[in-house]
């Protein structure tokens, strides 16, 4: 009997230590901050001599931080997100109030949450995991009166989810996060794209015929590479200003086999009967630039060519609790986009205006 009491204090007292632990341990916190916006702008023109064409713009974006902090990692998570629309008048006759031609102006979905933790003084280590898509089909129009256009993307067609085990170097206003084992997959739900060329570097079975009425299509790749992020973040580098900057570069190891170098050097020199390169995946863009082109590139030309580039960079001044201004430019390179008009595989986007935000933080200044 005496042994079946002292085993039952043992049990007791093992329940009791682990529990007695786990009341001392420390306790993580959360901040967040949730920031919603509208930026509304309206121009009007009739018979005016200059000319110019009757709009209204309205973008509505979200910004969302929600950190756990512990005292042993931190968990981060970002929502940004933007839409906005075009409506113009492009004769200015406002008949019956309708206008002629509606557009995006604005189309983001961007979400990331990473878990970090600190090893040595800023050092550390990092798992980030990255989303990137859009809301609404995109097209390219051919000019003004066109009003159909062609679609070009669409709700995740494409879209990027990046994961990276990196390691990082953290200070108060910046950071940078090194990965040389990071996985990049490239989403097309879209059969139509694919089929109009638009694959975003999701490669296609050898034989790929968009004629074919028996065809199957691909709707991801996934490549693994290195990564590097670089972001800075600066509340009031001047009275009332803020600056945000982020770097992303991305380079598959599978790239060169896709370019297939070899083989447009030996294109460029002997095309014979093929319309491009063997095996090569690339595509020209609809610039000036040819096989010959790169068949001259070195192989640190190469290497850079082949290099997903991310490059977006924030200000916003605050006239009052409520009212900014902001501008933003937003700058990628990708050799997976085959480019519209002149611009090949550089896409900018550049925005500037005034706006009026909302935002709500726990636990409260």
């Amino acid at each position: 009997m005496k042994r079946i009491y002292a085993l039952c204090a043992a049990l007791c007292l093992a329940a009791a230590v682990p529990a007695t632990a786990q009341d001392a341990a420390p306790q993580g916190s959360w901040t967040t901050l949730s920031t919603p916006a509208l930026k509304l702008s309206e121009s009007m023109f009739n018979n005016w001599s200059s000319t110019g064409t009757s709009q209204i713009d309205l973008n509505l974006t979200f910004f969302g931080n929600y950190k756990y902090t512990h005292p042993k990692y931190v968990w981060d998570n970002i929502v940004d997100l933007g839409f906005g629309q075009a409506w113009q008048d492009l004769d200015n006759s406002a008949q019956g109030g309708r206008f002629e031609s509606i557009r995006k102006s604005l189309d983001k979905i961007d979400l990331t949450s990473a878990i970090s933790w600190k090893a040595y003084k800023d050092w550390g280590a990092s798992f980030t995991a990255n989303l990137k898509t859009q809301f609404a089909p995109g097209y390219e129009y051919a000019g003004a009166g066109d009003n159909e256009g062609k679609m070009v993307s669409s709700f995740f067609a494409p879209a990027y989810l990046t994961t990276a085990l990196s390691f990082e170097h953290k200070k108060a206003d910046w950071s940078v996060s090194l990965s040389f084992l990071t996985g990049k997959t490239t989403f097309v739900f879209n059969n139509d794209l694919i089929d109009s060329g638009y694959t975003y570097g999701v490669i296609q079975d050898k034989g790929f015929n968009p004629a074919d009425p028996d065809r199957s299509w691909t709707h991801a790749y996934f490549a693994l590479g290195s990564y590097v992020k670089a972001q800075y973040l600066k509340k009031d580098i001047l009275p009332s200003l803020d600056l945000y900057a982020r770097l992303e570069l991305f380079y598959d190891y599978k790239k060169p086999s896709h370019m297939a170098w070899d083989n447009i050097q030996a294109f460029v020199d002997n095309p014979g009967t093929l319309t491009k390169p063997e095996d090569c995946e690339y595509n020209l863009a609809a610039t000036d630039e040819t096989w010959a082109d790169l068949a001259d590139m070195n192989w640190l030309q190469r290497r850079v060519f082949e290099t997903d580039l991310d490059f977006e960079v924030k200000l916003d001044y605050r006239f009052s609790s409520h009212i900014a201004a902001n501008f933003a430019l937003n700058l990628k390179w990708d050799t997976d986009f085959s480019g519209m008009g002149k611009w090949g595989h550089l896409q900018v986007y550049q925005m500037a205006g005034v706006q009026v935000f909302f935002s709500w933080k726990t636990p409260k200044e």
